[in-house]
């Protein structure tokens, strides 16, 4: 227990042993630094080193540390920094307090590492004005960092990075600054006036912005480009490459034409495998085949490759070696093991690996203050500061405890920090614990409801949501389905239901209902095609249909060539759970995957 503070005196000694005092310690102190109390300071440092490095100090020591900047109090700020864990304004704040306090000396390493950002922090504002008075940030760093955010794309503040310059020195940044912000109009000047230097980066990056934005136009500009700047085959490979992998994404039959243009050395393996993914929309098996040859072997032997492997084999007629792929990928436990069953007609049972319960250390785990915390402030909805104090207890654990510490957080119902904590461990096929089934009476309403299995909304809740009611997404999607409120009040509506509320979407028989109905009303309008549906649910229905084929298209051939990365794996992630999941909810019996080589084709 940590010394009482002056505001503790009145609290009955029932309050001072509840695991979570210590919060309310903190935050009243934290409201004594936002008074700017005299006595907070004291109490604060107190307080720290009573608890050390544990969450609760380390939340109180930020706040403390704000306020003493903010009361230009720089020794004391300097006197309980603490690097770890700290943000990047905290880190330019201490920056201020050395500067201030004449500590400049040594400054120049820390200074550097904390100018090479590509992103804007207020804070160091003052720091870059001193280290340009003091000559400290030269003319050789400004171009490092504006280099740095040209690469990471963020023009904003290269604008204002490349303004430290003089002009003579700011004109070649400029040049590649102009040619993000305006690829087309900069590209053609470059063709129409080919004595114009430009650096071959600063070309080649907006030769990318280019085609990552039309790609027509790129592949219609790429030959006068070639012949303007007096580029040899060599030196053009780039160019190709990026009309290339543009084109690939947008499914047009034209890629393997530039691909064929690109040399070997710049065909790393995101390269090779879009050659492979334009030569399967194009039917085209041999280039398939010869670029899956040319992947690292690592990634080639990857489950998703071998069975495109298997794949151009069969297609090729070599159905023996094609055969022992799909047997090879049965075992591996996603999509790919899925898709390998249906090629060969025959079931696919999970291959469960239990983490075995050690009831000793698990009760020994139970009752460990930390872990008894992090419930606490579960229970209570503080979900950052349990957090916090799982990963503190996380650092301190056995790798013997790490495991059965997955079986606290099941039986607390804590799912998504489950999986998180699972993946970090490389537990992945413990499906009895890692696939939990909660919320049984509102998943089993909106199934029957909406005609739905259970396993196919449990399977998009994992996904979508980890389980988490209370979710929000970036995107201000809600709850165990991610439904946004505007498509969750126009499902409502055809429910006959009252519009939700924000608070309503949290509510999982609520979320549950509107967004099995939402999934059902997709179906209903792309002919029961699930992974048009699933696509349209994770990138929207106008992104799903840029994508969909113009004729029928077998299933695998269309989600392996969805342009985005995220929405293709969350499609095969939900296939693989709902065979999880039909395994699970029937007692372990395999599961038939045969339905998975439909054809996708637009819908009627």
């Amino acid at each position: 227990m940590a010394h009482a503070t002056a505001t503790d005196e009145t609290d009955s000694a029932e309050l001072q042993r509840y695991p979570l005092y210590p919060y309310l310690q903190a935050e009243r102190i934290r409201q004594g630094l936002m008074n700017d109390d005299a006595a907070a300071d004291v109490r604060a440092a107190d307080f720290i080193g009573n608890f050390g490095t544990q969450p609760v100090a380390n939340a109180l020591r930020r706040s403390w540390l704000e306020s003493l900047a903010r009361r230009t109090q720089w020794e004391g700020f300097i006197r309980n920094w603490r690097d770890a864990g700290a943000s990047e304004s905290l880190r330019c704040l201490y920056l201020q307090a050395r500067i201030a306090t004449g500590r400049s000396g040594d400054l120049a390493a820390d200074l550097t590492r904390q100018w090479l950002s590509t992103r804007a922090v207020p804070e160091c504002d003052p720091v870059w004005t001193w280290a340009t008075s003091q000559g400290v940030l030269t003319p050789e760093l400004v171009e490092k960092r504006a280099r740095l955010l040209l690469q990471a794309g963020n023009t904003s503040l290269a604008r204002q990075v490349i303004s430290r310059l003089p002009p003579e020195r700011a004109a070649a940044w400029a040049q590649w600054l102009a040619l993000l912000d305006n690829p087309t109009r900069g590209i053609d000047e470059l063709i129409a006036h080919p004595d114009t230097q430009v650096a071959p980066e600063a070309l080649l990056s907006g030769w990318w912005r280019l085609a990552r934005t039309n790609a027509t136009a790129a592949a219609d500009r790429y030959t006068r480009l070639v012949q303007a700047r007096n580029l040899d085959s060599t030196m053009a490979s780039p160019f190709a490459l990026a009309v290339a992998e543009t084109l690939a994404w947008q499914r047009d039959p034209q890629a393997l034409e530039y691909f064929a243009r690109v040399a070997t050395r710049d065909l790393d393996d995101t390269a090779l495998e879009w050659r492979a993914r334009a030569a399967m929309w194009k039917g085209d098996w041999t280039q398939v085949q010869q670029s899956l040859a040319a992947l690292s072997p690592q990634n080639r032997q990857s489950a998703r490759w071998r069975y495109w492997s298997a794949r151009a084999n069969q297609q090729l007629g070599d159905t023996t070696q094609a055969r022992q792929l799909y047997e090879s990928v049965l075992a591996d436990d996603n999509y790919y093991s899925g898709m390998a069953a249906a090629r060969l007609k025959t079931t696919l049972a999970p291959h469960p690996q239990p983490t075995p319960v050690d009831i000793t250390l698990r009760e020994r785990l139970e009752h460990r203050p930390v872990l008894v915390r992090a419930r606490e402030l579960l229970l209570c909805g503080l979900r950052g500061e349990a957090l916090a104090e799982w990963q503190y207890a996380n650092e301190t654990m056995t790798p013997e405890e790490r495991p059965q510490a997955l079986h606290l957080l099941a039986e607390w119902g804590w799912y998504d920090q489950l999986v998180v904590s699972a993946t970090a461990l490389k537990i992945f096929n413990d499906y009895a614990l890692l696939y939990p089934q909660p919320y049984a009476a509102a998943i089993s309403s909106a199934a029957r409801i909406t005609q739905l299995s259970p396993q196919l909304l449990y399977s998009l809740i994992r996904q979508e949501s980890l389980y988490r009611a209370d979710a929000v997404s970036g995107a201000n999607a809600r709850g165990l389905m991610q439904l946004e409120p505007g498509t969750a009040r126009l499902t409502a509506r055809t429910l006959k239901r009252a519009p939700p509320t924000l608070a309503d979407l949290s509510d999982p028989a609520i979320n549950t209902e509107l967004g099995a109905a939402h999934l059902r009303v997709l179906l209903d309008q792309m002919d029961s095609q699930l992974p048009l549906v699933l696509a349209s649910y994770n990138a929207g229905t106008s992104a799903m249909r840029r994508w969909l084929p113009g004729e029928a298209m077998e299933q695998d051939i269309w989600i392996e060539n969805i342009p985005y990365n995220e929405t293709r794996a969350y499609v095969q992630r939900i296939l693989w759970n709902t065979v999880v999941y039909g395994w699970l909810r029937s007692d372990g019996q395999p599961q038939r995957t045969g339905s998975w080589l439909a054809a996708v084709k637009p819908p009627g």
